[in-house]
């Protein structure tokens, strides 16, 4: 053995400083001190959280009309002050019962000018004279400012028309009809009138239904 080596005699610690876990005093194996949060979540609902949200509300009613849209522009006008935008709609409004309208609303946001329109429309209500089937008895035919417009029965055919004339067809609830253009006009509004002006015909036809 090298006389530079020191033996280092052996120290024993007490055992109540032994650094370390405490053990506690009543023995047995170490608790974990930490505090411990209940967790109380859906004790009562079967371990799912509890619905806080009140009761479902009811679905919507369904409105009274149906409304589309034929015609959306945006228009201006001049003034000392300079240029002023608004925008103009145009409404087809029905219930597909047999009544049906159109109505033209102005205003400087987009869904005021709708309301305004879809109110028109309610306004200028016509109740169309249809026969058992939901068509007309007979050939028709009208014209508003530059449209002219021409419509038949079509029985067993659905409806045959293009542009916002079928637009008023289906709103105002009719199935067997054909309309046919005859001008050249592209206007939907004023197609959508010529329309209206025709089915007003119908008011003066009497329908004989069969028992």
């Amino acid at each position: 053995m090298d006389e530079t080596t020191k033996t280092i005699p052996e120290i024993t610690l007490p055992t109540d400083k032994v650094v370390g876990t405490p053990t506690p005093a009543g023995g047995g194996a170490a608790q974990n001190t930490r505090p411990q949060s209940r967790d109380t979540r859906g004790d009562s609902h079967g371990g799912r959280k509890p619905n806080r949200r009140g009761p479902r509300r009811d679905a919507r009613t369904k409105p009274e009309f149906d409304q589309k849209i034929v015609s959306l522009r945006r228009v201006t006008r001049v003034t000392s002050g300079g240029r002023r935008f608004a925008f103009s709609v145009c409404v087809v409004a029905g219930n597909r019962k047999g009544s049906v309208g159109v109505g033209l609303g102005k205003a400087g946001d987009t869904p005021l000018a709708i309301e305004k329109a879809f109110r028109d429309a309610k306004k200028n209500m016509i109740v169309v004279n249809t026969t058992k089937n939901m068509s007309i008895p007979h050939e028709i035919e009208a014209k508003f400012s530059a449209s002219r417009v021409v419509i038949r029965p079509a029985p067993g055919k659905g409806i045959l028309a293009g542009s916002s004339v079928r637009t008023v067809l289906e709103l105002a609830g009719l199935r067997e009809v054909s309309a046919k253009l005859l001008s050249r006009s592209k206007n939907g509004m004023n197609n959508a009138e010529a329309a209206i002006s025709a089915l007003k015909q119908l008011e003066r036809t009497k329908i004989r239904h069969s028992k």
